[in-house]
């Protein structure tokens, strides 16, 4: 670590790497003040940011392992430390600024990958990134009719950038992860060819680097500073969770139904056991987190059954309590949710049904929502369970510990911890396991794995079924390991409705994921179900055979994800750095490091052109051996793009995978 003073300049450098570079007419460092202005709508938020003063600390003075930077008697002190091997950036203002910029040093070639959970775009040069935790919205691209109807009709159309799971976090290809401690508002800016600029409506704690030798050092690097989550279940990884609703014996009949079919089922997944709450939107449910008993009778007792024969139940769990049920009027009655300025409690609409908040920075209510996870989850024999909606947070809302605007990014880390530690002092992490899309920093060791969301039923890049690789990229390279979506997507609205081929195709992908695992969407009635149609269920059989035979492998990723912090699906560019064209590449990925997998994400494809790296890679279905470069491949449905390296230890494995299909 040294600091390069020149007439006017400064420079540091780390590891023999450019951190920043600093001069009179280009200041690395800006203070400010501004006045947001947000409107929040259904865990939608539209953001303005008047900013009042933007200062530009143009001179320095160097004393030691600090630069006092300023100008026009404002003053802001960089202290640089190395701890661990990692470079710590802190920072000193003689002012209480609300507004600090800071400019790292970037190279005109660089890619960059992170920032939470990116649907859109994985490499993130040439754009902003506002990172604020929201309702990622509905399309997520201005241009299409989706986010057109989603905008006029529910205000929710969102774009790009919009997010469940936001963290000022990235990794750069120059072999290295930067971290910066803050919660706060931020916009993380890579448009420019010679820096990268990070903004925050405050002054951050610190900003932490850590550099690498290779693209896997840089995230075994990387969390080994967040933490890691437990391996998931063993049986998690042997088949398929079926996604459904309506009661015991409804969803018992379909269980058998799928049994009966040769499906290798390792789980129901009920969301609706505490009842349902129909609405304009679809089919919701009645969140009011106890056991529906008159809705599904007998589930203790049938819960023991289904475990007996390796079927799990799954269930649904929410920091939302709906006004006036019996966990709402208790959570009130102790002062346990959150409040307005006014001190009343606050009640967030959810369309046409409103909830309180659990204040989970009250350390009373905190323990008393853990406890209701052990008691009406845990204890209740359920395994597993989606943890949803840590995005909501309202930025006016009166928590014990802050306010909604200064926890609102930290929120879903803190309903990550309360399921952790459920699942921890209950002895079952590893066992017992639940998914979140909301996150945070700290979300890497909290949540036990993530789930993509609630993607639109369709096609489109933005927001359909091909939007679920970056998101799966761009979370797992940043330390979340374990990542999934909803098979054939959620989100039905102003006449979307998925269709068979979309089912199978979304199907047939997340074979290839940490886990399958599927849903009937916000308006099962109107959306094709692959328990109405024959063929489907035949398809649902082989590709659920298909990830029980894939179980030796998929055990090593989850050992190696645990252990090292390897995400299961990898950009193609962690194993093969050197290679240009890779680094660009967000629609493939590669399935530890032996398997490459390119979905079939286009309406009425039966082919698929592929970009193999240079290596041996052998074409599951075919055997065909290709050398690299970009190849083609027939892909009708049941046979996505799926590739195994030649000289895998697995290659036996691959070859039964490729001959069971083939029956």
């Amino acid at each position: 670590m040294k600091f390069i003073v020149g007439k006017n300049e400064l420079s540091l450098e780390y590891r023999g790497q450019t951190i920043f570079k600093h001069s009179k007419n280009d200041p690395v460092i800006f203070v400010g003040y501004g006045r947001e202005e947000i409107e929040a709508y259904r865990g939608n938020f539209k953001i303005e940011d008047n900013v009042d003063a933007r200062i530009p600390l143009s001179d320095f003075e160097l004393a030691g392992n600090s630069v006092k930077f300023k100008a026009f008697g404002v003053e802001c002190t960089l202290n640089v430390r190395e701890e661990n091997e990692r470079l710590h950036l802190s920072f000193e203002s003689n002012e209480s600024f609300n507004r600090f910029w800071i400019r790292l040093y970037a190279e005109e070639k660089e890619y960059v990958y992170g920032c939470g959970e990116q649907a859109s775009y994985f490499n993130l040069r040439g754009r902003n990134f506002p990172l604020w935790t929201s309702e990622p919205g509905v399309g997520r691209d201005k241009s299409t009719l989706t986010t057109f109807y989603a905008d006029k009709y529910d205000r929710a159309g969102g774009d790009y950038y919009n997010t469940y799971y936001p963290e000022p976090t990235f990794v750069s290809s120059r072999k290295y992860w930067l971290h910066a401690d803050s919660f706060a508002y931020s916009e993380f800016n890579f448009k420019n060819s010679d820096f990268h600029e990070l903004h925050f409506w405050e002054v951050p704690n610190e900003i932490i680097l850590e550099y690498g030798t290779s693209y896997l050092d840089v995230v075994t690097r990387l969390t080994d500073y967040t933490g890691r989550p437990p391996m998931l279940p063993e049986w998690l990884l042997d088949g398929i969770v079926l996604g459904v609703q309506g009661g015991t014996d409804q969803v018992l009949g379909y269980l058998d139904q799928a049994l009966d079919a040769g499906v290798k089922v390792n789980g129901l997944w009920c969301q609706d056991w505490a009842g349902i709450n129909i609405t304009s939107f679809g089919k919701r449910l009645y969140w009011n987190w106890v056991w529906n008993e008159e809705q599904y009778p007998r589930l203790k007792e049938e819960i023991v059954k289904m475990n007996k024969k390796g079927v799990k139940f799954l269930s649904y769990i929410c920091p939302f309590l709906l006004e006036n049920e019996t966990l709402f009027n208790y959570a009130q009655e102790h002062d346990y949710l959150a409040k307005t300025v006014d001190g009343a409690t606050y009640k967030e609409d959810f369309g046409e049904f409103y909830c309180g908040i659990v204040d989970l920075t009250n350390e009373f209510a905190f323990e008393w929502y853990k406890g209701i996870i052990k008691s009406n989850l845990i204890e209740l024999g359920i395994s597993g369970w989606m943890a949803d909606f840590g995005e909501y947070l309202p930025f006016d809302c009166v928590l014990a510990n802050g306010n909604g605007m200064s926890k609102h990014n930290e929120w879903p880390v803190l309903w990550a911890r309360c399921n952790y530690e459920a699942v921890k002092e209950s002895g079952k992490l590893g066992e017992v396991f639940y998914f979140m899309r909301a996150g945070a920093h700290g979300s890497q060791k909290y949540s036990t794995s993530m789930w993509c969301g609630d993607q639109s039923v369709n096609w489109e890049l933005h927001d359909g079924i091909a939007s679920v690789i970056p998101s799966s990229l761009s979370t797992g390279i940043i330390g979340n390991p374990y990542t999934h979506s909803d098979i054939g997507g959620y989100t039905s609205l102003h006449g979307n409705v998925r269709t068979k081929e979309l089912f199978e195709r979304w199907l047939e992908m997340n074979v290839w994921s940490s886990y399958m695992r599927s849903h009937e969407g916000n308006r099962p009635s109107e959306n094709f179900q692959y328990y109405n149609d024959e063929e489907t269920m035949q398809l649902v059989a082989k590709q659920s055979n298909i990830r029980s035979m894939l179980m030796p492998y998929l055990t090593e990723l989850n050992k190696e994800a645990s252990e090292k912090g390897y995400p299961v699906q990898r950009a193609l560019f962690m194993h093969y750095e050197e290679d240009e064209l890779a680094h660009s590449i967000q629609y493939e990925y590669l399935l530890g490091s032996d398997v490459l997998v390119a979905p079939v994400v286009e309406e009425g494809a039966l082919g698929k052109k592929v970009y193999l790296p240079q290596d041996e890679w052998v074409h599951l279905w075919t055997g065909e051996i290709y050398k690299g470069g970009e190849v083609e491949v027939d892909a009708p449905i049941g046979y996505p793009a799926v590739f195994y390296l030649k000289h895998s230890k697995y290659r036996e494995l691959f070859e039964k995978v490729g001959s069971f299909n083939n029956l």
